[in-house]
């Protein structure tokens, strides 16, 4: 079928298609706890009252007294005054001025609007708009590879929102929810990607290896690190909220081999593809030489792939290092600290899991490449 597949990645393309669908519109059951006397729009903020908002140092407290017009909606066009509440946190605070557009929640009595909360800056087009430029660009790029890479996103995505968030918050076991979820995940990724196919076959053993790696020292290294989960942002809010008998540790630990996943499955990829093009172009070759071509690409994709590890984890806690710098705190106090405990055990481990995807790819690409050929 030339550009387009073989039949059988054709199937799996319909088959997630419609799954991913049906996904979609499947409850995750905690729909019940919005308050139904609630409607969120739109609104356009006309004027702002800043009469009882208190500047302290950086800091701003107090209750900002909003006019806005709802733009979307039952209510629309009709005038509000709207509350906007600064608590001091610069990370959780929103100001307001004139001409912004708000997500707004209005709390209905009796079909009637008695109450409107300015929540955040509405931010949901300019998403959209995102998202569609990006989806764009990786269909006109990729082509029909281009689309099954975009149709494997947003399986994850729904696979993440419906299934795993929904199951945590049930109480079942993360670890085990995860590592279901992960396998699922790359089964569907790899495949859609590689095609049903040897090469899949190879990258999908060898990614499942390398995250099993990575679970197994997670769970063997995170006792010795004395990390509560509470280290993850929210953590502990999720106690205070009605889940008090979740297991905040094994979400952490679930959290560390899920983390370096896609990047397992990346180098698992390069291997076996690397593996598929040399036996390809001499179908001769021996098992050793196979599965010292799949070495050699190994070396050369994990250099570059744990450096990523360790860029991406860093980089999330950029501020944080800055303010042990500008504190001068001691390197010995500040790689104690649970934060950055955490990252070390997320990136030492994620790196330990692409260290050993390699040699594990290389190793079932070459009995797959060889040994079944001469079998057959």
């Amino acid at each position: 079928m030339g550009e387009y597949g073989s039949r059988k990645d054709v199937f799996l393309v319909i088959f997630l298609t419609i799954f991913i669908t049906i996904l979609f519109f499947v409850p995750t059951g905690f729909e019940n706890r919005i308050q139904a006397n609630s409607i969120r729009c739109r609104g356009e903020i006309l004027s702002v009252d800043n009469s009882e908002v208190k500047q302290h140092g950086i800091v701003r407290l107090g209750t900002q007294v909003l006019k806005v017009s709802i733009r979307n909606g039952p209510f629309k066009g009709q005038c509000v005054e709207a509350t906007n509440e600064l608590i001091g946190k610069l990370e959780l605070d929103k100001f307001f001025s004139p001409g912004d557009i708000a997500l707004v929640v209005l709390s209905l009595k009796d079909g009637k609007i008695f109450y409107a909360n300015a929540q955040d800056h509405y931010r949901i087009r300019i998403e959209i708009i995102l998202l569609a430029c990006f989806a764009g660009l990786l269909v006109l790029f990729g082509g029909w590879t281009g689309t099954k890479a975009l149709l494997s996103f947003f399986f994850a995505a729904l696979m993440v929102w419906k299934i795993l968030i929904p199951l945590f918050l049930k109480g079942h076991d993360p670890i085990l929810v995860s590592s279901c979820v992960v396998i699922v995940l790359t089964a569907a990724i790899i495949f859609l990607v590689g095609g049903i196919s040897r090469r899949g076959i190879v990258a999908f053993s060898g990614s499942v290896l390398g995250i099993a790696m990575t679970c197994i020292l997670a769970l063997s290294f995170s006792k010795g690190f004395h990390l509560h989960g509470a280290v993850k942002p929210f953590s502990e809010s999720l106690l205070y909220c009605g889940f008090p008998n979740l297991s905040l540790s094994r979400i952490f630990i679930a959290s560390v081999f899920m983390a370096s996943s896609g990047a397992v499955m990346d180098l698992a990829m390069d291997v076996a593809s690397s593996i598929d093009e040399v036996v390809r172009n001499k179908p001769d070759i021996s098992f050793f030489a196979t599965l010292g071509s799949g070495f050699s690409v190994g070396r050369a994709v994990v250099g570059t792939m744990t450096t990523t590890l360790l860029l991406a984890y860093s980089s999330n806690y950029v501020t944080l290092l800055m303010v042990f710098m500008a504190q001068g705190i001691p390197f010995a106090n500040m790689v104690n600290i649970p934060y950055v405990a955490a990252e070390i055990l997320n990136t030492v481990v994620g790196s330990f899991g692409l260290v050993t995807v390699a040699p594990f790819t290389a190793v079932v690409g070459a009995f797959v490449y060889t040994r079944a050929d001469r079998s057959s």
